[in-house]
């Protein structure tokens, strides 16, 4: 799969260029007013809809989001890193707001005391994520359950250096996320070099987790690639796996229901997947394992040698 996070030029709108021209590093296009602070541009827009341009540099920001519908938006998309900086010992970005999308940042060791410091934290309001990266931290993205959460879409981003078990008691992963309804969309993305946890862990009624990689063949301490863990349907389909050596828990690739049954299977297709072990790994894992009772389809899967297509557990 070729290297995500394609670097897109974007025109910046006339107001917008004024203000970055004169230094602010945080615009609203709708405005063009400009802020010192992300903080500062989003406590501006209150509860209303708006983009903030955000300009190429390294920042220790964090916000807090506490209504309105705001992009975020890398002027020049992998230029914008937000680095260590944490707000409520959350998030780079605490969101609580109607409407969220974070569009070509980069986030990158975020720590807390709780072991889940992540580049963005949901808690209200739909969440849509592209063109980003979520680096060497102990969560990328995590949050959702809010009955005002309906959908969650992560598309072209990469998940690398991700994840703990270590820390903390409870264990942090790559992404963690909930919904009580809708449906929760990963699509494009990269997910490598896992440092805990699982890769992807999920507890929601549906699922589309498509056209994706998960390279593990330089993770350490990591478990499941897909941890569905109260069941749940959908589609998992078109991505690529390799499972490496070095594994906490190396028993399946994909499971259903480790926790729970809340959600019904009944429905759930995974289908049209690559999944291999790496170069010495000689232990031989299911491709999916799951408790729940709902059949699984599997269709069109190719599977390398010491690899399992199922287990009812």
């Amino acid at each position: 799969m070729r290297r995500l996070l394609p670097v897109i030029a974007i025109a910046l709108t006339a107001p917008a260029a004024a203000q970055q021209g004169s230094g602010a590093p945080f615009v609203i296009e709708q405005t063009g007013q400009g802020f010192a602070t992300l903080d500062a541009a989003v406590s501006a827009v209150r509860d209303g809809d708006a983009t903030i341009l955000i300009a190429p540099g390294t920042y220790r920001d964090c916000t807090v989001q506490t209504g309105g519908d705001i992009t975020y938006r890398a002027i020049q998309p992998g230029s914008v890193i937000f680095d260590g900086g944490t707000c409520e010992g959350k998030a780079a970005f605490v969101l609580r707001g109607r409407r969220s999308v974070v569009d070509g940042i980069i986030f990158r060791n975020m720590r807390v005391p709780d072991g889940n410091g992540a580049g963005v934290r949901i808690e209200t309001g739909d969440l849509f994520v592209s063109n980003s990266m979520f680096l060497d931290s102990q969560e990328g993205i995590l949050g959702g359950g809010h009955e005002t959460i309906r959908t969650i879409a992560i598309d072209h981003s990469t998940f690398a250096g991700l994840g703990q078990c270590d820390e903390t008691v409870d264990c942090s992963h790559s992404i963690y996320l909930g919904l009580s309804q809708g449906v929760i969309r990963i699509t494009n993305s990269r997910f490598e070099r896992g440092t805990g946890g699982h890769y992807v862990k999920i507890r929601a009624p549906q699922v589309v987790i498509a056209d994706s990689s998960f390279d593990d063949s330089q993770g350490r301490n990591t478990n499941y690639m897909i941890d569905m863990s109260e069941g749940g349907t959908g589609r998992i389909t078109g991505n690529t796996f390799v499972q490496g050596p070095n594994k906490e828990n190396w028993t399946a690739l994909i499971v259903v229901g480790a926790e729970a049954r809340t959600y019904g299977s009944a429905g759930l297709v995974v289908s049209d997947n690559v999944a291999t072990l790496a170069p010495g790994v000689e232990r031989g894992p299911a491709f999916v394992a799951t408790t729940a009772r709902d059949a699984v389809r599997m269709e069109n899967n190719r599977l390398g040698q010491g690899i399992r297509p199922f287990e009812q557990r």
